[in-house]
């Protein structure tokens, strides 16, 4: 048991820079700059409280045998005192629930409930939850973006296609976190103001980035793979009688566009759902955007009522202009959604699956229903720009 803690991580380290997994950051280094710890992605990185390496490098070892025992040594090799998280600053909480997330989802992966055998591990979750105002477990933050790149990349397999993975989420980190920038100037904005289709436009290359993601993934990560050999480790785990999703890609919140385009006031019961369940997975400054604006005015709709009024054959240019971006952008989202649902069936059709829903806890039929709904609000755009105007000079 102890073998692999002890003797394996020259090994491991190597096969992961075999691998070709010393990729590049992938994260905007300007988000750095922020006053927001979460986005202090180098740093967390870097970061390494528990003196962790060791242990995690030779992690994919420990799996390949199943050896739940070595990781039940290992987490609790690694769990700190109350007192120490304590003292913790949020970069190192957030880096101390990432590798202590590796290990669980590990042992829940192969058959064992994690703070079943370790249960002096849940007041150290609750207690790093409360410090990072997060849920108490790792989530597709702490797997992808707070992930080391290089030799210290934590993964479960140490497979290329893993590390492809979290690349392909890396991607998407600085666009989401950009995007709550633009889609707050969307809700404060009318379509008559020129700065309506720019923020349309700027939000427009963010949701790109993820269509980018996505094609990423379908050249690097076979669907079977991820199915029958990923996926397993993305599984709940039960902390203090609650159960909480793994840090799976699904929780990637596409709701943050989502909503201040169409979703806050044409949504359905099922997505709401769905997004009620998903939002508590996210940062808390994506929580309180969530929060302030699900209850406002679309831009799907202010679009509507604004070209509603319009009792001329001449669409005022700023209108047109904001019907274009509009429509474009919802658009790209459209083809998002085409793309996902294409690896989706793939990764859970009868013959590859081994689980009904997907590891963010949708079924397939809720993905159909959302694409559904960005294509019928593209819909609406476009139907309502179809009369014969001519645009203003």
């Amino acid at each position: 048991m102890t073998m692999h803690l002890r003797n394996a991580t020259g090994h491991a380290v190597a096969g992961l820079a075999s691998a070709g997994l010393a990729s590049p950051g992938l994260a905007s280094p300007g988000l750095d700059a922020r006053n927001e710890p979460r986005y202090r992605i180098s740093e967390i990185r870097e970061a390494d409280p528990l003196a962790a390496d060791p242990l995690l490098a030779v992690l994919p070892a420990m799996n390949r045998d199943a050896d739940v025992a070595a990781l039940t040594v290992a987490l609790r090799t690694l769990l700190p005192t109350s007192g120490t998280v304590a003292q913790w600053s949020v970069v190192e909480s957030l880096a101390a629930m990432r590798d202590l997330g590796m290990i669980l989802g590990s042992i829940k992966r192969h058959g064992t409930e994690p703070l079943a055998v370790v249960p002096e591990a849940v007041t150290v979750l609750e207690a790093l939850g409360r410090r990072t105002d997060m849920v108490p477990r790792d989530t597709v933050h702490h797997y992808t973006t707070w992930n080391p790149i290089g030799a210290r990349q934590r993964m479960y397999t140490g497979e290329e296609m893993e590390g492809n993975l979290q690349d392909a989420v890396r991607m998407v980190f600085p666009s989401l976190a950009a995007s709550l920038d633009t889609c707050a100037a969307l809700a404060r904005l009318e379509p008559h103001e020129p700065g309506f289709s720019l923020a349309l436009d700027r939000t427009a290359k963010h949701v790109q980035a993820m269509v980018d993601s996505i094609d990423f993934t379908v050249a690097n990560v076979s669907p079977v793979f991820f199915a029958q050999v990923l996926r397993p480790y993305f599984e709940e785990i039960d902390v203090a009688g609650r159960d909480y999703l793994g840090p799976a890609a699904a929780q990637v919140p596409l709701w943050l566009i989502d909503l201040t385009l169409w979703q806050c006031d044409h949504s359905s019961p099922q997505y709401d759902e769905f997004l009620a369940e998903s939002v508590q997975y996210s940062l808390p400054s994506w929580r309180d955007f969530h929060a302030t604006h699900k209850g406002g005015t679309s831009a799907v709709s202010k679009l509507s009522a604004a070209i509603s009024w319009e009792t001329v054959d001449r669409l005022p240019s700023e209108l047109a202009a904001s019907a274009v971006s509009l429509a474009r952008v919802l658009r790209i989202l459209k083809t998002f959604r085409a793309r996902h649902i294409g690896i989706a069936r793939k990764a859970y059709s009868e013959e590859v699956r081994l689980y009904e829903v997907g590891s963010g806890g949708a079924p397939i039929e809720l993905l159909r229903s959302v694409l559904d709904l960005t294509r019928d609000n593209e819909t609406l755009v476009r139907r309502a720009t179809e009369r014969p105007r001519t645009p203003a000079a």
